[in-house]
């Protein structure tokens, strides 16, 4: 049976896309059948793996609807087994023409049966908000992956992220787990950077994947040059730091590591550390 991993932060700017695209690339370089979902309605994840925006295709809008089977949307990338099921403009109108719909919260989980399991791993990009289409996502998974940048105000926002999950766990999914917490956008040189981690790790302990992704030029050109890393600059920092992810992740879910979610975890929606310690 194939796992389903929504990766989110409503957060925009955490490396969320970032993450979905390079993990998932990197899984599939290592010969695991991979399928990542596009729900984001700016394509970014799609673009990302060399997709143009503007292409006419069968998307996640049009499966969502019950225009198409979901199969009919799954594409092929420049990696054998990694697949694309693309975004489309059109998911901007989603969440208003779904509000009538019934059993609109369970909408992408339905269509995603057909085609789930003809993948060991499911990487779903999600949007930067909390709405309908990120709910769609948390109902269909088996866990979620929220990337954190190690930046000010980092944990900001983590507990309304955090009550989503626990509120998709009563009403919709009851055996949702936490994958796991990324730091992202490291910089060895800043002291902020250093606090953060410690303060996430103080949070989210084990939970917290132990590989930490750099701040890495080549990751944001990758992405401009629709490929992920592993394609566009294997030997960069970057691309060393998702294949040590990738690794990671699988060692995790072939010991059977990934941690469920049935407490709270505690977060402040208040700033790390201080305006003082922001000098390198």
């Amino acid at each position: 049976m194939g796992k389903v991993i929504a990766i989110a932060n409503q957060k925009g700017g955490v490396g969320k896309t970032t993450t979905t695209v390079n993990i998932a690339a990197c899984i599939a370089a290592m010969e695991h059948r991979v399928l990542l979902v596009d729900i984001d309605p700016q394509s970014n994840a799609t673009s990302a793996l060399g997709f143009e925006k503007s292409e006419p295709h069968v998307s996640t809008y049009d499966f969502l609807i019950g225009a198409s089977a979901a199969d009919s949307a799954v594409r092929d990338t420049a990696l054998s087994f990694l697949k694309l099921v693309p975004s489309d403009i059109n998911l901007v109108g989603a969440e208003i023409e779904l509000v009538e719909v019934e059993n609109r919260e369970t909408l992408l989980k339905s269509a995603m049966q057909s085609v789930k399991d003809s993948f060991e791993f499911t990487f779903i990009d999600c949007p930067p908000s909390l709405g309908l289409l990120t709910v769609n996502a948390l109902v269909a998974a088996d866990t979620v992956l929220i990337p954190v940048q190690t930046e000010y105000f980092a944990l900001e926002g983590l507990g309304q992220l955090l009550n989503t999950i626990s509120m998709v766990k009563r009403s919709y999914n009851a055996n949702l787990g936490l994958e796991g917490v990324l730091l992202t956008m490291f910089d060895s040189r800043l002291r902020l950077s250093n606090q953060v981690v410690d303060e996430v790790r103080r949070y989210f302990d084990e939970r917290v994947f132990k590989t930490v992704i750099g701040r890495n030029v080549r990751l944001s050109e990758a992405q401009s040059f629709g490929k992920p890393i592993i394609l566009y600059d294997a030997g960069s920092l970057g691309a060393r730091h998702y294949m040590e992810l990738a690794r990671e992740f699988l060692e995790r879910n072939k010991t059977n590591h990934a941690h469920s979610n049935d407490e709270q975890v505690p977060i402040q929606s208040t700033a790390i550390g201080n305006r003082e310690n922001t000098s390198t």
